[in-house]
């Protein structure tokens, strides 16, 4: 039943895709057939509800419009149709002589249309002249002209700009069509001209000499002038998808207390508005070009929580010292991969991935390697959790947080798709247990089975909750929560306009005022604890939005259940029992062997009969076998707790920049030699980059 139920939702959206081609298509025909019978009442209709209907799809219905825009049936051709159907009709009409006395509305149909290119073409010169070389947050942009953006209708959106501007032309003809009086299509047609030619006009005022934007040269100056005032000494660089900005907000509070001036370098420009709250300033470079402005800068290293495919580009800076920190250490091949050999130095959590570089033989030399612990899991309690002792609870908190499916797909990745349904199954047959589920946010982008799965597990707690009872928090925690949220909304959320445009958000994201992290902090802390508040004990909970964070779920839970991911390793540091899901079809033995941070857990096989067992030794009804390993990995996989981890990570930072200030010493010295290449200057820099840029692969 889940299945088919799953499987009609999916089907849906492909339904509705269908009946809207069909519906399309249907009003088209009755356009056609109505204008050469002609049938004026059938054929009015048809042509003012296609566009009507057109418009709705636009605006609401934006998969449709790039179904049709794929098989090459774009706005343009529609409307063109569109129209065309429309002066068929006009000529088959009695009474109305379209190439007679009636000429002037075709005339005008084609200025319209004349029009309709002209505002399109100053669009696109627009959007290129406000298009910067690079985008910023936290820094202060005042001398480069920013401006506000042009309405999103005329700049950005030509397809809902043709459709909207296109309907007093189309309601005009259909008039003259029913009344056969040339006017109404004249006053219609009239209207739409002025609408395209006044925004081509509207457009044209972003152009003039005082309010176009700053050139590529002026913004570059500006750019090296800002960057010799800050003097950054270390950076973070990431580039990915929408879905990865995770891998660099977890690293965000330890930039910000990192020693010297920290600075965040991306690579795309939406990434730029991913990056969560934050008082460092950021710099996006989307070309190779722009990103040689740092090779010249006071920037000695950078750290990489993330290999990407233009990784290898910045590596070709030869000034700058680079750190791999990656954004979670596991047991998972991912987490030694050979690519990190490219680095100056990776800087890991504790001996444990010492030595998984060292076993893995993918050539990092362990003399590169650097233990700095994890300073982010400062906010993960030690013990039990803020509230008691697990077997004095009356209800024991199990979070299960699955990892994702990877890249290549292995079964033996996640437990969702084997184990998922019977964890799961065991843990809501206990009635003293509260289960938190929170599953990887891209779980199923990889093997649809694995997103089925997702879903069915989501409907059965569901399904729990609805057979459980009990007291509930009173209407004051929801509105506290719903208080504290509009509050660290208000501090993590920039309110732009509709039409605000890259260059908008640009201006408008200057320096922040006053120590916005630290409001930022404070306002989570007290949102998490609302948010908790707000649910009774008993209630089981699913997680997927960004908050509460993960961490938040480790210090409200008595026991992980996981899979071989970072989530295990993080959680160690809170010496809390965890269990982990053995889908790889090893022995249980080789699974321990084969991974280090499974050797202090319960493994669960896909049955999941363990559950029980588990929850027992949880509640102290049992024995917990794992108690003394548990906090024995801990400082493998982690490190000392003596001197703290933002300690070690500090001296890993001034390590690697004095390593910086020592080569830049020697090329100095060397710059005078012949035959030794000195330090290039900014035009070799940009040249030699240009050059190149399109060959860069990774």
């Amino acid at each position: 039943m889940p299945s088919a139920g799953l499987s009609s939702r999916l089907a849906s959206p492909r339904a509705l895709q269908l009946s809207a081609l069909l519906a399309m298509f249907a009003l088209y025909m009755a356009q056609l057939v109505s204008a050469l019978i002609p049938y004026v009442p059938v054929f009015v209709t048809a042509s003012v509800t296609g566009i009507a209907f057109d418009t709705y799809l636009q605006y609401r219905r934006p998969a449709v419009v790039a179904l049709l825009g794929k098989i090459r049936f774009d706005v343009t051709v529609r409307q063109l149709l569109r129209d065309m159907l429309i002066v068929v009709g006009l000529l088959r009409i009695d009474g109305i002589d379209p190439l007679g006395e009636q000429a002037p509305l075709l005339i005008a149909l084609l200025v319209m249309y004349v029009c309709h290119f002209a505002c399109q073409a100053a669009a696109i010169v627009v959007r290129r002249d406000r298009t910067l070389p690079v985008v910023t947050r936290n820094i202060d942009t005042s001398a480069l002209r920013l401006s506000a953006a042009p309405p999103r209708i005329l700049a950005r959106r030509a397809s809902h700009r043709l459709l909207t501007f296109s309907v007093p032309a189309t309601v005009g003809l259909a008039l003259t069509a029913a009344t056969t009086d040339a006017h109404w299509g004249g006053i219609g047609i009239g209207v739409s001209i002025a609408l395209f030619g006044g925004g081509a006009l509207c457009l044209a005022t972003w152009l003039r000499p005082g309010r176009r934007a700053a050139g590529e040269r002026e913004v570059m100056a500006w750019l090296d002038a800002w960057l010799a005032d800050y003097q950054p000494t270390v950076a973070m660089y990431f580039s990915g998808g929408t879905a990865s900005a995770y891998q660099a907000n977890m690293w965000l509070s330890t930039l910000a207390d990192v020693e010297g001036k920290p600075l965040i370098v991306l690579r795309e420009r939406f990434m730029v508005n991913k990056i969560d709250a934050t008082d460092v300033p950021v710099i996006c470079f989307p070309k190779v070009a722009s990103m040689f402005a740092l090779e010249n800068s006071t920037l000695k290293m950078m750290l990489h929580p993330a290999n990407a495919a233009k990784t290898s580009q910045v590596l070709r800076i030869p000034t700058i010292k680079h750190a791999f920190i990656n954004h979670g250490e596991s047991d998972k091949l991912s987490s030694c991969n050979p690519y990190a050999k490219a680095y100056d130095e990776v800087w890991v959590a504790g001996p444990a991935a010492r030595d998984r570089y060292r076993l893995a033989d993918v050539g990092v030399e362990d003399k590169d390697v650097v233990e700095v612990g994890r300073p982010q899991l400062s906010p993960i309690q030690v013990g039990t959790g803020a509230k008691g002792p697990a077997a004095d609870k009356a209800y024991t908190t199990v979070l299960y947080a699955p990892t994702w499916e990877g890249w290549d797909g292995n079964p033996g990745n996640t437990s969702v798709v084997l184990a998922g349904e019977n964890i799961v199954r065991h843990l809501l047959a206990d009635d003293r247990v509260r289960l938190v589920y929170k599953p990887h946010p891209m779980t199923g982008s990889q093997v649809p089975a694995a997103g089925a799965a997702n879903e069915r597990i989501m409907a059965m707690i569901r399904e729990a909750n609805a057979r459980r009872s009990g007291a509930r928090p009173g209407p004051e925690a929801a509105a506290e929560l719903t208080r504290r949220a509009a509050e660290l909304d208000r501090l993590t959320s920039t309110t732009f306009r509709t039409s605000a445009d890259e260059m908008e958000r640009m201006m408008l994201q200057g320096r922040p005022d006053g120590d916005r992290q630290a409001a930022v902090a404070e306002a989570t802390a007290a949102w998490e604890a609302a948010y908790w508040a707000s649910f009774p004990e008993w209630e089981h909970l699913i997680v997927t939005d960004a908050r509460p964070a993960i961490f938040t779920c480790f210090n409200q839970a008595d026991v992980l259940i996981s899979d071989v991911s970072s989530v295990v390793s993080d959680w160690l540091s809170s010496e809390k029992p965890y269990a982990v899901a053995n889908t790889s079809g090893m022995s249980e033995v080789t699974f321990r062997a084969a991974f280090p941070t499974v050797s202090a857990a319960t493994v669960l096989t896909p049955d999941a009969k363990g559950v029980p067992d588990l929850l027992a030794s949880v509640r102290g009804e049992r024995e917990d076998p794992h108690a003394e390993a548990r906090a024995s990995l801990k400082e493998h996989l982690l490190g000392p707790s003596n001197p703290p981890s933002v300690d070690r990570f500090n001296a890993a930072v001034r390590a690697l920049c004095a390593k910086a200030d020592e080569r830049r010493v020697r090329m100095a010295a060397r710059g005078g030699t012949a035959g030794i290449p000195a330090q290039r200057s900014t035009g070799d820099a940009e040249s030699t980059s240009s050059e190149s840029e399109d060959s860069v692969t990774a």
